[in-house]
């Protein structure tokens, strides 16, 4: 189990490390640096499933990260996970979430925490990225500023990431529910103001991975 432990802890420094080397690299791209975190955060769900770490491990430890996350956001300790250009809870929402999910579902239903967690991670962050990095039309939801780009960015890895976990799991595929869990991701995340997507959208997608895969 110390290995296992061991693994998770070198890929989150790892991650960390990135997103630090990326601030100092380009101080003025502070989206980029917290998005680094925010994608990188999502393997580790998987790499718990594969090293079989059990919830009295992953609960305590989730928890624990996400106390950090709040106290990170009021200190500033490491500004490379946080936004200064905005009033952002998204990090503490992000790890509440994981913290959520794996009460709710882990070990049993591990593949429903990686699908919730994966689908924000890679999703929502390259969708934030590509919606702010390309040029398209947009509009604004709740003061948040929407674009074509990122939207369909945000349904099509959504897609992306349910698909192979379905296959993986072996669990029967149903395409009309597949494609409402995704439309379901992509309308949580037009609300996304304060950050409040980063909770809402992996809960919705991973209490929907029973009913997308009966």
């Amino acid at each position: 189990m110390l290995s296992s432990l061991l693994i998770i802890g070198i890929w989150m420094l790892l991650v960390l490390s990135a997103a630090v080397i990326c601030r100092k690299q380009w101080p003025d791209q502070q989206e980029l640096s917290r998005k680094i975190v925010h994608i990188g955060t999502g393997p580790i769900v998987v790499l718990a499933w594969w090293l079989s770490i059990p919830a009295s491990i992953a609960v305590p430890v989730a928890l624990t990260v996400t106390v950090i996350t709040a106290v990170n956001r009021r200190l500033q300790l490491l500004p490379a996970v946080e936004d200064i250009d905005r009033n952002s809870y998204g990090t503490v929402a992000y790890g509440l979430a994981i913290s959520l999910l794996l009460i709710l579902f882990w070990p049993d239903q591990a593949v429903a925490v990686c699908a919730g967690v994966l689908v924000m991670a890679f999703a929502d962050g390259l969708a934030g990225l590509i919606g702010r990095g390309m040029t398209s039309p947009s509009w604004t939801v709740w003061q948040q500023r929407k674009s074509v780009a990122g939207t369909l960015t945000m349904g099509l890895v959504t897609a992306l990431v349910l698909l192979p976990l379905v296959l993986i799991s072996e669990s029967p595929l149903h395409p009309l529910r597949l494609i409402a869990v995704c439309a379901l991701a992509v309308g949580l995340e037009q609300l996304g103001r304060w950050g409040i997507d980063n909770l809402s959208v992996p809960m919705a997608v991973g209490l929907s991975w029973t009913w997308m895969t009966v």
